[in-house]
């Protein structure tokens, strides 16, 4: 039977890299339980954070390729008030990506190397030679640099991370079922990709769906998100009608929202080698 997937976050590019494709490969988040880039809940339901290593440090033990490749900033948009998307141009015609992959970021000037996930799909670097970014601010140097003094034409270079040491063929290979996605945020202007999303609920009938929620909504919603916004947070009783035994469980976002998500699925008998996470931090 094909597996359902659940996606429970703050933040989405992981969906989006693995469906924009309109297919769903192997290598997509979809697709590839990645032990390297997602991390098993504990026993006792705890996750210890690492937010006070260095990227490079917290991911010593992942795979890169070799290259480092220049990129040029080509596009800069403002995705909410405090995530910026970076567009970047790609010289290197042989730099290439799976679903689910992210780049170590080298800034001139800037010692401090960034990590980010890589929000476009792979089809987007073919066609156009583009790539794309989404960086919410914070003060580490890296995300300060882009929401700060990146501009257009600014140069920085690019490695990628993960997957490509993945070995293929041992009964890894996933089968989407479904895909649901619960992702929350204080209010409508800080869901990132809506639109997106609502296209790929369109282009993906019975496939992909996705509950909004919102926990400081002021302003009025729009009618075309209203059928899909709940107001709270994620609760128990929204996640314990998607258990079964072939569902997968992934959750994106800061460590206690991780923590707590973590806490309700084991609260409603969800196995722990079932759900995974980032360790972004």
């Amino acid at each position: 039977m094909a597996h359902a997937t659940i996606y429970v976050g703050c933040t989405v590019p992981q969906l989006l890299r693995g469906a924009q494709s309109r297919i769903f490969p192997s290598h997509s988040p979809l697709g590839v339980l990645r032990h390297s880039a997602f991390c098993y809940c504990t026993g006792n339901g705890t996750i210890k954070s690492k937010r006070k290593m260095d990227h490079l440090e917290r991911t010593a033990n992942n795979f890169r390729q070799e290259v480092i490749t220049q990129a040029k900033v080509c596009g800069i948009t403002n995705e909410s008030e405090t995530v910026k998307r970076l567009r970047l141009a790609i010289a290197n015609k042989d730099f290439t990506f799976k679903a689910g992959q992210w780049v170590d970021f080298f800034i001139p000037g800037v010692s401090v190397v960034g990590g980010f996930s890589i929000c476009s799909s792979p089809g987007l670097l073919e066609r156009e030679g583009i790539l794309e970014l989404a960086v919410k601010h914070t003060a580490h140097p890296p995300a300060h640099w882009i929401h700060t003094e990146c501009t257009l034409d600014s140069e920085v270079a690019l490695r990628v991370g993960d997957l490509h040491g993945y070995q293929e063929g041992k009964g890894n290979r996933h089968k989407l079922g479904t895909a649901k996605l619960h992702y929350s945020a204080k209010n409508t202007s800080e869901l990132l990709f809506k639109k997106n999303i609502l296209g790929l609920m369109k282009a993906f009938p019975g496939k992909i769906s996705c509950c909004f929620h919102v926990t400081q909504q002021r302003s009025q919603i729009c009618k075309e998100l209203q059928p899909h916004i709940t107001e709270g947070r994620i609760s128990e009783k929204d996640l314990e009608k998607h258990v079964s035994n072939d569902t997968s469980w992934y959750i994106c976002g800061p460590p206690p929202m991780i923590e707590s998500i973590s806490k309700l699925l084991t609260n409603i008998g969800v196995p722990r080698n079932r759900v995974f996470f980032e360790k972004w931090w």
